[in-house]
C-alpha cells in the first residue's frame, strides 16, 4: 500500500502515513489504515504501534476536496461515522498506539493523534482543529475527544477561533505527553515503545481494555450527535462558501445560511 508504509522493528510497528503533500485523510487512506491495523492486531510479532507522517507533516487533516462529491446530507453523516468508528477502533485497539507528531496535526489529523493512548510531538508542532474556519465542525470525534484532554474552556476557544496551539504548550494542556525537537522525535518515541514492548502484552491489553471505563454515556451520546450535526452543517450554504474558499485560497464570506 503506496499510501501506508509498515516496517517492523523491536516488536515495534511503525505505520507512516504517506500522502503527499500533506497526508490528508482520503478515503482510501482510511481505509488502508484500518486494514493494517487489522492485521497488525493478530500480529505476534507486534506487540506496540507508532503512527507517524511522512514528509512536512504527521497529517494536515482530512481530504476536503473529496467532500465535494458528495451530494445528500445523509452521505455527510455516514463520512462522519466511518471516520469515527475508526478512531474508535484505534481507541480501544488491544496493543498500545503511539503518535509521533511532526509538522502538524490539524483536523482530521488531530482526531487521529487523539485516538491513540500516547501523543509525542515537536515543540513547534501545530496541532488544532481549524473546521469551522470552512464553515464545518470537526466530524471525527473531535469535538468529544479534545474536551477530555484539554479542558472544556481550552477546547471552545480552540474550535471557535481556529487557532492551533505549539507542541510545548500542548504538554502543559494535557493533549501532549512530552515534547522533543524534530530530529529526536522517532528516537525516543521508539525508546518509549521498546520499554512498553517490554511488559506483558497481557497486562497491556488489560490496562487498555480498563482505561475504556474512564468514558461516560455522555461521550457515547456526543460522538452520535456530532455525526449528525455534521452532516446537517455541511450541507449549509456557508459550508458550501467555506470549502469553496478554501480550494480557491481565499477568504470566505459566511452568511449565516
Amino acid at each position: 500500500m503506496e499510501i501506508i508504509q509498515v516496517e517492523t522493528v523491536d516488536a515495534i510497528s511503525f505505520i507512516t502515513l504517506n500522502r503527499q503533500p500533506a497526508n490528508a485523510l482520503s478515503q482510501d487512506l482510511l481505509k488502508d489504515l484500518s486494514s493494517v491495523l487489522k492485521h497488525l492486531e493478530d500480529s505476534k510479532e507486534t506487540r506496540v504501534i507508532v503512527i507517524k507522517g511522512e514528509g512536512k507533516f504527521f497529517c494536515a487533516g482530512a481530504d476536503i476536496k473529496e467532500f465535494t462529491a458528495l451530494q445528500q446530507e445523509k452521505e455527510y453523516e455516514k463520512l462522519a461515522v466511518n471516520g469515527q468508528e475508526l478512531f474508535e477502533y484505534i481507541e480501544n485497539y488491544p496493543k498500545p498506539v503511539i503518535a509521533a507528531i511532526h509538522g502538524a496535526a490539524l483536523g482530521g489529523g488531530l482526531e487521529l493523534a487523539m485516538s491513540c493512548h500516547i501523543r509525542l510531538v515537536t515543540e513547534n508542532t501545530k496541532l488544532g482543529l481549524p473546521e469551522l474556519q470552512l464553515g464545518i465542525i470537526p466530524g471525527f470525534g473531535g469535538t468529544q475527544r479534545l474536551p477530555r484532554y484539554v479542558g472544556v474552556h481550552k477546547a471552545c476557544e480552540m474550535m471557535l477561533t481556529s487557532d492551533p496551539i505549539s507542541g510545548s504548550e500542548a504538554v502543559k494542556l494535557g493533549l501532549a505527553n512530552a515534547a522533543f525537537e524534530e530530529s529526536q522525535l522517532i528516537n525516543e518515541t521508539f525508546l518509549l515503545a521498546r520499554k512498553i514492548a517490554k511488559k506483558s502484552p497481557i497486562s497491556v491489553k488489560a490496562t487498555l481494555q480498563l482505561l475504556q471505563h474512564v468514558k461516560t454515556d455522555a461521550y457515547y451520546s456526543g460522538i452520535k450527535k456530532e455525526a449528525q450535526l455534521f452532516g446537517s452543517v455541511f450541507k449549509s450554504r456557508d459550508a458550501q462558501e467555506g470549502v469553496a474558499a478554501f480550494i480557491e485560497k481565499r477568504e470566505p464570506k459566511f452568511l449565516g445560511k
